[in-house]
């Protein structure tokens, strides 16, 4: 194996949670986030660019290169149904069929570091430090309180827990905001790393994931911004995004599909759904603030001119409380009205729990139909870019990417590469392509014409090749059977086409059996739809 030595170069991956497509500054939102956008027009900025549908699957595609299926995150552990007991590919962590990325940096000499959200399982094989990281301070699970206390426990179906080495964190600092302690444990990390070994640094924050909570300062700057309603918020994103040249200049969005329209609440319910809003855009530019902080410490170090900086999100918005599924319904929202106040003046604080609800969320999807948890183009498309040396400047990527590109292209710029075999196991080869030469500016495209890619959460189908994409999806988000959508002509999927392409119809529903045979999706239990109706 290739070893690395101080000429390779840096990598800092940072990974919003349930961060909305044109969020940032950089992707035509209005909330400051001055860091990530001086980072990304450095860079090249992508629009095609696509997740899983939830976290943890693609926190995995991540690590691994290949389908959430094959590495063991066949679905979140938080939605883990009976049915899926046993299956290869459903462990609810990392299994031993894939190596992560991290294993073999580490192994060829890079100086290994995490910060932030873990979520790929709590085993003894499957945490950080088991899984290539040397230093490492993870969130295990899917979700906390941002603050310390004892958060979400009282109706999550998973444990908050923190560990650091793989060690169980017992008390967290009393000022502790997650955001700003991931920042402060990966600055220390970089700060004490061997200065003759390059190092690979995960800086995956738990923000802005529910619940919305940040810090008061963060949030004053956006009191009132949001007073017109997601219907206004989606029209102004979507002008910028025309403008900037992110999507085509006659783009139609798709309708919103969910939630109530702004007219129909009440003054005192638009008020506190706006200030849910201005608690969402604090936590991001909170975020913001802290990737600046970081890096600052990367400039003072002399290292920031050595390193590839990659950002992206990891999943669409997030519209529903995801996690909190299995327990959703009238039962979760007594347990928070018992526990928290969410009275309006109190939003935002530590005794606080809310989340912004499916119409904001689309405003931030849009043009794009629904939001996380759907392989719809509003759950998987997300804003990714890429900085540092080799990287073209100021560019716009239309190429069709996805999050397993990134480890495959973190790898190529080590001089490295998956291997097929690791510690006297096979290991699954990676799906993903690296994309140094199409960030370079010297391939117009990262994946072959042709190139089918495939993804299944909770049920809900999606496959694509090219230009076409089928999507299945329950009643009431879908009609129950396959629909076709030309994405050059329809990037909002709003006009089904099935029935006038049947012929292409027929190849991409036989494309999606062969995926499924290839990474060895389960049929989702029905108990699961049931509790999703609940």
């Amino acid at each position: 194996m290739t070893q690395a030595d101080r000429s390779s170069p840096n990598i800092l991956l940072i990974v919003a949670d349930d961060l909305g497509f044109s969020d940032l500054g950089c992707f035509g939102g209005e909330i400051a986030t001055p860091r990530l956008d001086a980072l990304a027009m450095r860079g090249k900025r992508f629009t095609d660019f696509h997740s899983a549908p939830a976290c943890s699957p693609t926190r995995a595609m991540l690590m691994t290169g290949t389908d959430p299926h094959v590495a063991g995150i066949g679905t979140m552990l938080e939605m883990a149904q009976p049915g899926f007991q046993g299956a290869p590919g459903y462990e609810g962590h990392l299994n031993d069929r894939v190596v992560t990325v991290t294993e073999i940096l580490r192994d060829a000499g890079y100086h290994t570091l995490l910060s932030g959200k873990w979520h790929l399982g709590d085993t003894p094989a499957s945490i950080p430090a088991a899984r290539g990281f040397e230093r490492s301070f993870a969130l295990l699970p899917a979700g906390a309180s941002h603050y310390a206390g004892e958060g979400l426990d009282r109706f999550s179906v998973v444990t908050t827990a923190y560990q650091e080495d793989g060690q169980p964190v017992t008390a967290l600092p009393a000022d502790f905001y997650s955001s700003d302690y991931f920042a402060d444990r990966l600055i220390s990390y970089l700060g004490e790393r061997p200065r003759d070994r390059p190092f690979f640094a995960y800086l995956p924050f738990s923000a802005p994931h529910w619940p919305l909570q940040a810090p008061a300062a963060s949030c004053a700057p956006y009191r009132g911004r949001y007073d017109a309603g997601p219907e206004a918020l989606r029209a102004e994103r979507l002008a910028r995004l025309r403008a900037m040249g992110l999507c085509p200049p006659d783009v139609a969005p798709h309708p919103f599909v969910e939630g109530q329209d702004w007219a129909s609440l009440s003054p005192t319910q638009q008020a506190w759904s706006a200030r849910t809003m201005e608690v969402y855009a604090g936590m991001v530019d909170r975020m913001d603030w802290n990737i600046g902080r970081v890096v600052d410490h990367l400039a003072q170090a002399g290292d920031l001119d050595d390193t590839i900086i990659l950002f992206l999100s990891d999943n669409g918005a997030e519209g529903a409380m995801v996690e909190a599924m299995p327990i959703v319904g009238a039962m979760i929202a007594a347990q928070i009205d018992e526990h928290f106040d969410n009275s309006l003046d109190n939003l935002g604080r530590p005794t606080s729990c809310c989340w912004y609800g499916p119409r904001w969320a689309q405003a931030a999807t849009a043009p794009s139909r629904l939001h996380k948890s759907f392989p719809t183009e509003g759950g998987i498309r997300v804003p990714f870019f890429a900085c540092g040396p080799g990287i073209e400047a100021g560019g716009i990527s239309h190429a069709f990417t996805t999050a397993m590109d990134v480890p495959v292209t973190i790898l190529a710029a080590a001089g490295l590469s998956f291997p097929a075999h690791y510690r006297g196991r096979s290991v699954a080869p990676p799906i993903g392509r690296s994309m140094l030469d199409h960030v370079a500016g010297t391939a117009a495209e990262v994946h072959p014409e042709g190139t089918t890619t495939g993804w299944e959460l909770f049920g809900r189908r999606a496959i694509r090749r090219d230009r076409w994409k089928a999507v299945w999806l329950r009643s009431p988000e879908g009609v129950a059977a396959w629909q076709l959508y030309d994405l050059d002509a329809d990037p909002g999927e709003i006009d089904d086409l099935a029935a006038m392409q049947p012929a292409i119809l027929a190849e991409l529903v036989a494309a999606w059996d062969s995926y499924v045979a290839q990474v060895g999706i389960v049929e989702t239990p029905v108990s699961f739809f049931e509790m999703d109706a609940a």
